[in-house]
């Protein structure tokens, strides 16, 4: 079975995330062909693209692959981590990448679905951001990412607690852009796309590109980001991440002591 399914038609084209046995965790061989598929859509011109799971699901995506992250001792989330590279992939698409989602929303795949540029929602999605609950330090250029989408004290409680927010309340702090009932998301979704590519796409491109330089010029020292990079190193480097690490793969509650 596909990895993902595609299809473009009146210049929209979709990704349907496919990998439903594992939950669409965003894996190496599941970004790549995700970040493949736009780089098609760029070169076929499409105006507006739909990222979405197979109907139904009851996760979009469980995010990143954690059978797939290093023992300690190196970055988890580095700058050439695929989940890194997926998200400037949707941030840098000339065009307009809707989020249709339906199901639970986790981890990684949370910063997924906010780089997108219009997230709509069915009344049953949650979101979780959870690197807590492995003893994962999150990656600076992430955390930046959901800073500029959802309210400090909100994603101060998600990253602590690594509980789900419902939409209604994702929708009430601008995090999502719309909630639809599952048999009038998709509907909506393409009826929205069809007023995105009916303008025009240079004046489109410059726009988003605009808005992605903007939102992430935030300056800092070269000291200051030493001192957040060493703060990540702590955690790679500590037993609570190797800890975490292990009781995933022994499918067990991790039992962490700090260091």
């Amino acid at each position: 079975m596909p990895l993902i399914l595609t299809e473009t038609r009146d210049a929209i084209g979709t990704i349907v995330m496919n990998h439903v046995q594992k939950r669409n965790a965003l894996s190496d061989a599941l970004i790549e062909e995700i970040t493949l598929a736009l780089d098609r859509f760029r070169e076929d011109n499409i105006r507006a693209a739909v990222l979405r799971a197979p109907v139904g699901v009851k996760v979009w995506s469980a995010g990143h692959d954690v059978s797939e992250l290093p023992d300690r001792g190196r970055d988890p989330l580095g700058w050439s981590d695929s989940l890194r590279v997926l998200v400037r992939a949707i941030q840098e698409f000339p065009a307009p990448v809707i989020a249709l989602i339906e199901g639970g929303v986790w981890g990684g795949a949370c910063e997924v679905a906010i780089a997108c540029d219009v997230l709509v929602a069915t009344p049953e999605a949650t979101f979780a951001i959870t690197p807590a609950k492995l003893g994962v330090p999150y990656n600076l250029g992430g955390v930046l990412t959901l800073m500029n989408m959802i309210p400090l004290p909100v994603l101060k409680e998600m990253l602590f607690t690594a509980q789900p927010i419902p939409t209604a309340q994702a929708l009430n702090l601008g995090i999502i852009n719309y909630i639809k009932p599952a048999e009038e998301i998709e509907a909506f979704v393409y009826d929205l796309a069809a007023h995105m590519v009916v303008n025009s796409p240079l004046s489109i491109a410059v726009m988003k590109e605009e808005l992605r330089l903007l939102s992430g010029a935030h300056a800092i020292t070269p000291d200051l980001f030493e001192r957040m990079q060493g703060l990540r190193r702590v955690v790679y480097d500590s037993h609570d991440y190797q800890e975490g690490l292990d009781a995933f793969r022994e499918k067990r509650k991790p039992r962490f002591d700090g260091r």
